[in-house]
C-alpha cells in the first residue's frame, strides 16, 4: 500500500482557490468605511460587502477613507488617507 504525503496534496489549493468570489476592492483604490469593531491586534475592523478590512491606528465609529493596501483570500489590509466625508449629521 503507497503512503501518500502532504506533497500529494500540491494541487489542492489550486483548485480551491477558483471557488473564492472576487474581491469587491481593489488594492490602490480608496473607500469610505465605518470602523465597526477592533480586532484582536487592535486594529479597527470595516466591512465591504463583507470582505473584512484590517485598518491600524483606528476605533470604532470612525468614518475614515481608507486606502486598500494588502489583499489576501479572506481579509484586506488598508491604511487611513483622511476623514470620510458623508458624515451623518446628528440631531
Amino acid at each position: 500500500m503507497e503512503r501518500r504525503g502532504f506533497s500529494d496534496r500540491s494541487g489542492f489549493r489550486e483548485r480551491e482557490n477558483r471557488f473564492f468570489a472576487p474581491k469587491p476592492v481593489a488594492v490602490g483604490q480608496e473607500y469610505e468605511v465605518d470602523i465597526q469593531e477592533l480586532s484582536r491586534r487592535g486594529e479597527g475592523v470595516a466591512r465591504i460587502q463583507g470582505l473584512v478590512i484590517f485598518i491600524k491606528d483606528t476605533k470604532p465609529n470612525d468614518h475614515i477613507k481608507v486606502k486598500i493596501t494588502r489583499i489576501s483570500q479572506r481579509f484586506a489590509e488598508g491604511e487611513v488617507v483622511g476623514k470620510g466625508e458623508t458624515e451623518t449629521a446628528e440631531e
